[in-house]
C-alpha cells in the first residue's frame, strides 16, 4: 500500500518508540494493523527473516487528510525523539 511505510530504527524497541512519538503527538504503530494493541513485532516482518529489524520497526500510515505539514511535523518529532 503506497500510504503505509515501515521503518526500522536499530537500537530502539518499536513499542518504546511508539510511546515516545505518542507523547510528541504522532500516532504510529509497532505492528501490523491487524495486530493493533499487541507488543509483539509484526509476524510478516519476522517471516522475512530479520527479527531484530521487526522488533525495532514502526509503521507510519497516511490518510486522505494528511498534509505535507503533518508529515514535516512527524519527521521533526521523530528527530527529537531519536536524538535523546
Amino acid at each position: 500500500m503506497p500510504h503505509v511505510t515501515n521503518v526500522a530504527f536499530p537500537g530502539w524497541r518499536g513499542p518504546e518508540l511508539v510511546a515516545a512519538l505518542d507523547l510528541e503527538g504522532v500516532a504510529v504503530s509497532a505492528g501490523s494493523a491487524c495486530s493493533a494493541g499487541t507488543a509483539e513485532p509484526s509476524a510478516v516482518l519476522i517471516a522475512m527473516g530479520d527479527r531484530q529489524a521487526a522488533a525495532s520497526s514502526v509503521r507510519f500510515s497516511l490518510g486522505e487528510e494528511t498534509t505535507a505539514r503533518d508529515i514535516d511535523s512527524a519527521l521533526s518529532a521523530a528527530a527529537r525523539v531519536l536524538a535523546r
